[in-house]
């Protein structure tokens, strides 16, 4: 029994000697050695701040007249009705009508434009069936804003009009690539017919 009270009594004193020891003495902030230390002082310049390395001390300098960033494609024609008209003259889908490039137009299709264009095409999508908007106008029988008929759109106004947006309809060029820009074109030519 004595011998239990004395190994009982070596625990509780090793416990209570490492808390006590751990917390350390209240004064200082040191987290003693750090195993990684550029994981928290990052080697690179914050974009706003001071850079020796250029002769302006600017971090966050513009790029060069004439480059475009990776992943940016530039689209060449101006928001405007002239814009609107050369591209319907000179811009033409690169894309093969394939199967494949077809079903990924549907799939793009449903996601970005059915809620208010509907799964035809007819401007009976789920938010114009709330009565919260007025719905958009048929692709096979509705006329264009702009002036023509919806099913007469070539590629270059569908794309434009993604590009942009029209109306209430906002712009979807941060939301698809140019790739599924032109899927979803291919898609709409689709619903044009029916």
């Amino acid at each position: 029994m004595n011998k239990i009270r004395i190994i009982g009594s070596a625990c509780i004193a090793v416990a209570l000697a490492a808390v006590v020891s751990s917390c350390g003495d209240g004064r200082t902030t040191d987290t003693g050695m750090e195993f990684s230390r550029n994981m928290y002082d990052p080697i690179g310049y914050n974009p706003d701040q001071l850079n020796n390395n250029f002769a302006n001390k600017i971090t966050a300098q513009t790029p060069p007249a004439g480059t475009v960033p990776i992943g940016f494609d530039k689209y060449p024609y101006e928001n405007t009705m002239e814009g609107y008209e050369e591209a319907s003259a000179n811009f033409h889908n690169p894309l093969e009508r394939t199967e494949k490039n077809l079903k990924d137009g549907e799939v793009l299709y449903l996601r970005f434009c059915q809620p208010c264009h509907g799964e035809s095409g007819h401007g009976d999508g789920s938010i114009v069936k709330l009565e919260k908007f007025p719905p958009p106008p048929s692709y096979a029988t509705g006329n264009s804003s702009r002036g023509g008929l919806m099913k007469d759109l070539t590629d270059g106004k569908i794309y434009h009009t993604i590009y942009y947006g029209l109306n209430l309809m906002g712009s979807h060029a941060s939301q698809l690539s140019p790739e599924e820009r032109w899927k979803v074109v291919m898609h709409v030519h689709e619903l044009q017919q029916r």
